[in-house]
């Protein structure tokens, strides 16, 4: 019949659940106070001691310099050594240091860079890279004619060339990449980044410098559609190749059309 349960059907027995709360307070009616210890557990036993993981946690926040230690910054390997070497621990896994480093709600040894401003007028020049970067320029939008590049430099990049050529890839093998390489000295990548169209311009050189420089400014301000811009406007920060008024000059003097926009200046490091 419907909704009649089948033969065999028995009802599910009703457990007794004790909260843990009532299982607590069972074990302390039983044995008082030493029924709160933790009781023996199957699996391997702690291996480490809180007070072992807090010394490791107050040699994380020292500088490896103050225990002789040669290196900068520590690394969790080298920190379980020193752990060891101190007596903190007879062994410690790197593993182990990186998990309770991890955990801990304070992390005093990693670090963050920061630098004094010096500029007197870093609000008066961030802002107005920030507004080139919103297409704004004193104060009116930018038109269909007129448009934002930043450039940089990246010296000291290692040109090196690869001693065999790369295998392509064939029936059940994988592609094949020699990484021999011969050193082709050093040169400086100089970049153009035109801010609203994503398109950037580049080019290598001996060296950075004032001639490197207008090289990239004349790969950009010769072809379309910069060279017939109404404006072109120049983000670049206080390099010796493009720093001051001799540089806006020198830029305006090359190509009228273009406009040279610093960054706030910072000291140098």
């Amino acid at each position: 019949m419907p909704g009649r349960p089948s033969r065999g059907y028995q009802p599910a027995k009703s457990s007794s659940h004790h909260s843990p709360s009532s299982r607590w307070r069972g074990r302390f009616a039983e044995a008082g106070l030493p029924g709160l210890n933790d009781r023996r557990r199957c699996g391997r036993p702690v291996s480490f001691t809180p007070l072992q993981a807090a010394e490791v946690k107050a040699l994380a926040c020292r500088l490896p310099a103050e225990t002789g230690v040669p290196i900068s910054r520590w690394s969790c390997p080298e920190l379980a050594r020193e752990a060891a070497r101190r007596g903190i621990t007879p062994f410690m896994s790197a593993s182990t240091v990186r998990r309770w480093l991890a955990q801990d709600a304070l992390k005093p040894w990693q670090h963050r860079s920061w630098i004094f401003i010096t500029d007197p007028g870093l609000r008066l020049k961030a802002a107005r890279v920030l507004d080139l970067y919103a297409r704004t320029w004193q104060s009116e939008q930018l038109g269909d004619d007129e448009y934002v590049i930043s450039a940089d430099e990246k010296t000291s990049i290692q040109a090196r060339c690869r001693c065999h050529p790369t295998l392509a890839p064939g029936k059940a093998r994988a592609m094949r990449v020699n990484h021999t390489y011969g050193r082709g000295g050093a040169l400086a990548y100089l970049a153009a980044y035109d801010v609203h169209h994503a398109h950037v311009f580049g080019r290598t050189e001996p060296r950075t410098g004032i001639v490197p420089f207008m090289n990239l400014v004349t790969q950009v301000m010769s072809q379309e559609p910069y060279s017939s811009a109404k404006r072109v406007l120049w983000i670049v920060d206080n390099g010796s190749s493009h720093r001051g008024q001799k540089a806006t000059d020198r830029l305006a003097a090359a190509f009228p059309n273009a406009v040279m926009v610093h960054t706030p200046c910072t000291p140098p490091g």
